[in-house]
């Protein structure tokens, strides 16, 4: 699984980097090396103007909640159980086959933390180290997500922005080269060329658009441990990404 990530980028480079044509300066986010489960983060996404079917998709980079909200859910608590979808199996789980049909993001990340069980020396007790798992270059990583749209009932009309709740998942697959050594489960990416194919929502082929996920830069990943400080999502700053002795 993917449970916790690092998004520092700044939002004027993300619009840079993945072309994005609407952005709102006021719905800036700070910068976090601890993303956890229900915070807002960033998405690219597109969408056709409302009433404007025959308009082309705008591409968008906006907040969404992390954790997906299914439209038919009565609780948005659900979505903490929903952070991550199988590609094995997205096209199938009710929870999940509308949103890659129709409803495909990108999730911008600098690397990503999984956790290995360790013995602790002399104790004869596990716990589990924490590693941060990011791109040998340090390139942008374009992580495969979903987003759904969830329909607040307490609010009354539908213009209303608090009416709209929208929320994500990250795409998973099993893991290999680095990331494989630390957990079985890895998020999925996009590279560049696959941008256009992966957010057009007019592209509904399940099997060709599962073939254009990949590892994150191309499998080229380095993994280092950090500090069991990242385990406290209260905490957050670069020193979290620090390597630490295992």
């Amino acid at each position: 699984m993917c449970g916790r990530y690092v998004s520092t980028r700044r939002p004027d480079d993300l619009v840079q980097h993945f072309g994005v044509s609407e952005w709102h300066p006021e719905e800036k986010l700070a910068p976090s090396w601890n993303v956890a489960p229900t915070d807002d983060v960033y998405a690219v996404l597109e969408r056709t103007p409302r009433g404007g079917d025959d308009a082309p998709a705008r591409r968008q980079l906006r907040p969404v909640r992390w954790g997906l909200v299914p439209s038919w859910a009565k609780d948005v608590r659900i979505g903490s159980r929903l952070i991550n979808a199988r590609v094995e199996t997205l096209h199938e789980k009710p929870a999940f086959r509308g949103a890659f049909a129709r409803r495909r993001c990108l999730l911008p990340a600098d690397g990503f933390y999984e956790w290995q069980q360790a013995r602790t020396e002399g104790a004869g007790r596990t716990r589990k180290q924490p590693y941060f798992i990011h791109p040998e270059d340090d390139r942008v990583m374009a992580l495969a997500g979903l987003y759904e749209y969830w329909r607040d009932p307490r609010v009354a009309r539908d213009d209303d922005p608090a009416a709209w709740l929208i929320t994500c998942t990250i795409v998973t697959t099993e893991a290999t080269d680095a990331a494989g050594r630390v957990h079985p489960r890895m998020p999925l990416a996009l590279s560049p060329d696959h941008y256009d194919a992966w957010l057009d929502p007019h592209h509904e082929d399940p099997a060709a658009l599962r073939a254009l996920l990949t590892q994150p830069a191309d499998g080229h990943l380095d993994a280092r441990p950090v500090s069991p400080a990242v385990n406290n999502v209260r905490n957050n700053g670069p020193q979290l990404l620090e390597e630490a002795t295992p």
